[in-house]
């Protein structure tokens, strides 16, 4: 659907074109064994040779041993201007893959990274590669590789920069642990990369390669850049840092588990003798863990917490982010019981703290993902189900205007894209 943005609400962009997501089930593991108790089961199944497994039977070493059954993703990064995209391409065999463009008009598909180039020192076979970022400038890729799965994701493993124009490929970490970095990420000017390591934050110079880490932890029970379980398994949030739009300082929460009761993990695969593993694991009416955002500055390493109102176990920052300048953050609290969501602004020089907005609903409130800033961050979008459907409004950045864009008995699934020079809205509704 297109909806015109800043004309009336009823003004519609392209009249009666709506997007029809249709899902089609082309072939599950439950489907693919059918069984007759009356049947006699060797008369009706297909003969194998020795070694090879029955096509017919679904068997536990078909569901986890193999690929059979794993889902398969496509890395896509769509480039900010034109359109064309970067994806994978495998070279060979599957495990051998190259980074390509390609045109979504032609398809017209360009080698942007040939898998030889990722191939480090004396070293026979290229790296593989489980995802990729390119730079803003365009000049450097990022590429994750050897990837270990933390709880449900893998967001810890080996990360390599590629220049493209020497070609030099060097790993990220200095003498760190394989596997140990997490959420590497570019800074706007493409000079420095900030990852997390143990919990807490570092950044690595691209020009001189220097490492410096950027905070500290008072404990262990204290987390800086990542998540714990709770906010993974209520909010699904991992990557815990954000770059400021001038690269000059970086925002990220601090989760501390102390006080949190702990519930044992037993690994009975860990050796001759299980392992066990005390996760804090707040159960129902017990204490959570505390949550604080703070700002730290790259060149001088101090962090400025924000002063956000609440107790900080009773609250979750459910979502933050720089709010399209590098002087504000914007933060979206929600309540314990998650029946009401705040919006703020917080200024971090300043300490002050502005509430836009807030959602509250006696069952239950939605995060919000999908702002966009308009008019040079004078207003963004936001959606909401408070007129009972889900539906897309503009706000102003004082939170004094909130106008409702797309009407009808409808929910909007997901803002997918703004386009603001032509005042459209592409989304996805459920009617």
């Amino acid at each position: 659907m297109l909806r015109r943005l800043f004309g009336s609400q009823n003004t519609v962009g392209i009249t009666g074109l709506w997007l029809s997501l249709t899902i089609v089930l082309v072939s599950s593991p439950l489907n693919l064994l059918a069984v007759d108790s009356a049947a006699d089961p060797q008369s009706s199944r297909p003969q194998t040779s020795p070694g090879k497994s029955d096509p017919a039977v679904l068997t536990l070493d078909r569901i986890y041993a193999g690929n059979e059954f794993a889902a398969r993703g496509v890395a896509i990064h769509w480039l900010p201007v034109g359109h064309s995209y970067l994806t994978l391409k495998s070279v060979k065999n599957p495990a051998t893959k190259q980074i390509v463009r390609v045109d979504a008009e032609t398809g017209k598909e360009t080698v942007l990274v040939e898998s030889a180039r990722l191939t480090p020192g004396l070293e026979a076979v290229p790296l593989p590669i489980d995802d990729f970022a390119l730079s803003t400038d365009g000049s450097r890729v990022l590429i994750l590789t050897n990837s270990q799965r933390v709880w449900r994701r893998k967001t810890r493993g080996d990360y390599w920069v590629l220049d493209l124009s020497s070609h030099e490929l060097r790993k990220l970490g200095g003498d760190a642990p394989a596997s140990s970095l997490m959420f590497a990420k570019f800074s706007p000017d493409s000079n420095i990369v900030g990852y997390v390591r143990e919990r807490n934050l570092f950044v690595e110079d691209l020009r001189s390669g220097e490492i410096t880490q950027i905070t500290t932890t008072d404990s262990d029970d204290a987390i800086n850049g990542t998540f714990d379980w709770v906010y993974e398994e209520e909010l699904s949030l991992r990557d815990g840092f954000r770059w400021s739009p001038d690269g000059r300082s970086i925002a990220y929460w601090q989760i501390n588990t102390q006080g949190v009761p702990r519930i044992p993990l037993v690994d009975n695969a860990a050796g001759h003798y299980p392992s066990v593993l005390m996760l804090p694991y707040p159960k129902t009416g017990q204490q959570n863990p505390s949550c604080r955002v703070g700002v730290v500055d790259v060149s001088t390493r101090e962090t400025q917490w924000l002063p956000v109102p609440g107790d900080q176990r009773d609250n979750y920052i459910a979502r933050m982010d720089w709010a399209g300048n590098s002087d504000e953050i914007v933060l979206q609290q929600l309540n314990r019981l998650q029946n009401t969501n705040r919006m703020m602004l917080v200024r971090p020089g300043a300490g002050q703290i502005q509430r836009i907005l807030t959602e509250h609903d006696d069952a239950w409130v939605d995060v919000h993902d999908e702002m966009f800033w308009l008019k040079n961050g004078a207003e963004f979008t936001w959606l909401s189900e408070r007129d009972g459907w889900r539906h897309l409004y503009l706000v102003s950045r004082d939170g004094e205007s909130i106008r409702r864009v797309t009407t009808g008995e409808y929910d909007v699934i997901e803002l997918l894209h703004v386009d603001e020079s032509q005042s459209l809205a592409y989304f996805s509704a459920s009617p």
